[in-house]
């Protein structure tokens, strides 16, 4: 089986080509369809997903039997200043991956977000793939339309939304938080937005049995349980060993702070109903993947 991974430098795209070659992850093993995959790791320097015709020659060269798409502009404040890269980036990337997919008869996984919820949801109830997307951020529009654009220009195509993703690799929330906390006494958080920590580890390990299923459709993946970003802060600085107090700080309080800041839903917390259905959820709990992320992280 042939795998293409575009963004392969970010976190998600590099612990996808970590599980590939060693046919495993710490969750278990791989499908044995994916054992001995030919695996072609593309970042921005050898294929620029927003050019269209370089995306279908590329794809038509090189045949994949699945395209996994982990290129994105995630900078939720930069996509506010910068709307027309994220156009390009979140919304033509994956139409043009979309249609180089479905002229070579391949399987297109796009990777989207909780971003794409305005956040207004009451009642404490997680959102499953029936609820109705309505972003209120130029990141989560834009990532919309790419949700929608690869659904329409591919009939093979799967879309995973997942959220507060962290891995091994490239920049996260994880790496932040331990960043801070060795050089501060006290650091503060926002407590009123709730979502779903996830390691790339065990989204990796889906998005790899999705690659060799035909359950085309929308997925939610993330980690299992809900809390708050203090919560998961504070769980990181006990989990590094650091001595800094997290401090509790309302979006409010924090807005008026930094009034360059994008809005955030205040409630994303998704439920992974689809994956459960179709091909098994197997997502940790947030605590349990948070706890095995820090004994196999070499601090870098």
């Amino acid at each position: 089986m042939k795998i293409l991974i575009t963004g392969c430098k970010g976190q998600l795209g590099g612990e996808l080509k970590r599980q590939l070659e060693a046919e495993k992850s710490e969750i278990g093993p791989l499908p044995d369809r994916l054992r001995r995959a030919t695996v072609i790791a593309v970042d921005l320097d050898e294929l620029d997903i927003t050019d269209r015709e370089e995306t279908i020659n590329y794809i038509r060269r090189h045949q994949p039997d699945t395209v996994i798409n982990c290129a994105a502009f995630t900078n939720v404040n930069g996509c506010e200043t910068n709307r027309d890269a994220a156009f390009n980036v979140n919304a033509l990337g994956p139409r043009n991956l979309a249609m180089a997919c479905e002229k070579a008869g391949a399987r297109f996984i796009h990777i989207s977000t909780d971003y794409v919820f305005p956040g207004t949801a009451n009642g404490g109830i997680p959102l499953d793939e029936c609820a109705l997307p309505a972003p209120i951020s130029a990141y989560g529009q834009t990532k919309l339309l790419g949700e929608q654009y690869a659904q329409r220009f591919c009939r093979r195509t799967i879309i995973v939304r997942t959220a507060w993703l962290y891995g091994y690799g490239g920049k996260n929330f994880v790496k932040t938080m331990v960043n801070l906390a060795k050089t501060h006494d006290e650091i503060t958080v926002v407590n009123d937005q709730l979502g779903n920590p996830t390691n790339a580890v065990d989204l990796a390990h889906h998005l790899l049995k999705l690659a060799v299923s035909h359950d085309y459709g929308i997925y939610h993946c993330t980690g299992n349980g809900i809390c708050s970003w203090y919560d998961f802060a504070t769980e990181i600085i006990r989990l590094s060993g650091e001595k800094c107090l997290v401090k509790p700080i309302s979006s409010a309080a924090y807005a008026a702070q930094h009034p360059e800041s994008a809005d955030r839903p205040a409630w994303s917390a998704l439920e992974n109903r689809m994956l459960r259905c179709a091909v098994g959820d197997e997502m940790r709990d947030w605590k349990v993947a948070l706890k095995a992320f820090f004994a196999n992280w070499d601090g870098q």
